[in-house]
């Protein structure tokens, strides 16, 4: 290479060192821009409360007052009813808002507290620390997106946005942790295993014989519902008011295929009927008792409706 050659290499490369040393230079300066912003930001965040280790709640939503407490384990649970099957996010959402609650904005200078509806509160919400300090957050009217707020003892109103009363607005059945069946057709059951009391039927996929009848479960299995219940935790004294005492009820097991292609078994009971045309079941170790259509558990059963018979 040329003497030339080289004095132009060695500037071409000078130049992109300096364009190099610039980019990482505009890169390292907007990254400490975006930090310094986010720590103004932050700075400027309003919070009414700093609460750690919360282990009890108790809010009212405008309609019935909820309570929750944590047990040994760290897990919630209905402060009336441990039995309750629990299904603690909403509850962990609340926790999680109001224990570190940021408000859109504090009122320096107001009327007083009656013209934001906090004399009397719509609603509120109160937690409990490990070491029994109790913080009350009062709500009172809304104000267009925002609702008045203040913490109970203290002068200072805030408003926090009206979204952090959602949660605070759902029904207990509605948070309740319900059973899942799975998903079950004929391109992965295996077989299906009838039981009331001495009498015991076997459906198997493998047997061209069963064919029709194992079509006629799965048209039950891969619609099956666990989505109504009636009782969400059945004492065993009322075993039997269901039907689903031992010597009464109907155990059907239904071995499957899941995504991995392994075996896998779910058992169901049946028990007697209601007077709405539904049937009362419940999933093996699980105390939650269901209603699902008599139509889906003949199928399930294997039995002829009424109305096919009449219409042969």
């Amino acid at each position: 290479m040329s003497d030339k050659k080289k004095r132009q290499m060695g500037i071409l490369l000078g130049v992109f060192a300096v364009l190099l040393i610039c980019f990482l230079g505009i890169q390292m300066w907007n990254k400490k821009q975006d930090e310094k912003k986010t720590e103004e930001e932050q700075a400027n965040k309003i919070y009414m409360t700093d609460i750690s280790d919360v282990t009890a709640v108790t809010y009212n939503g405008g309609t019935d007052t909820m309570s929750f407490q944590k047990n040994e384990d760290g897990d919630w649970y209905v402060a009336a009813d441990e039995a309750f099957p629990l299904n603690p996010d909403t509850v962990e959402r609340i926790v999680d808002t109001y224990s570190r609650l940021e408000a859109d904005r504090k009122l320096t200078e107001g009327d007083d507290i009656s013209a934001y509806g906090l004399d009397a509160p719509t609603y509120y919400v109160a937690l409990t620390d490990s070491a029994g300090n109790e913080t009350i957050i009062n709500i009172g009217n809304s104000a267009e997106d925002d609702y008045y707020a203040m913490v109970d003892g203290e002068e200072t109103v805030y408003t926090i946005p009206a979204s952090n009363l959602e949660d605070m607005q759902t029904a207990l059945s509605d948070m309740a942790q319900l059973d899942t069946f799975p998903s079950i057709g004929s391109g992965n059951i295996v077989s299906e295993v009838i039981q009331t009391g001495d009498s015991t039927t076997t459906y198997k996929a493998s047997n061209d014989d069963d064919s029709e009848a194992v079509a006629a479960v799965v048209g039950g299995l891969s619609v099956i519902s666990l989505d109504t219940p009636v009782d969400y935790h059945m004492a065993d004294a009322d075993a039997a008011k269901y039907g689903l005492d031992e010597e009464n009820k109907t155990t059907v097991t239904v071995t499957y295929t899941d995504d991995d292609e392994k075996e896998q078994t779910a058992v169901l009971y049946l028990g007697n009927e209601d007077d709405s045309g539904n049937r009362y079941v419940q999933m093996d170790g699980s105390k939650i008792v269901y209603t699902v259509t008599v139509e889906i558990c003949n199928n399930i059963l294997n039995i002829a409706d009424d109305t096919d018979e009449a219409a042969e």
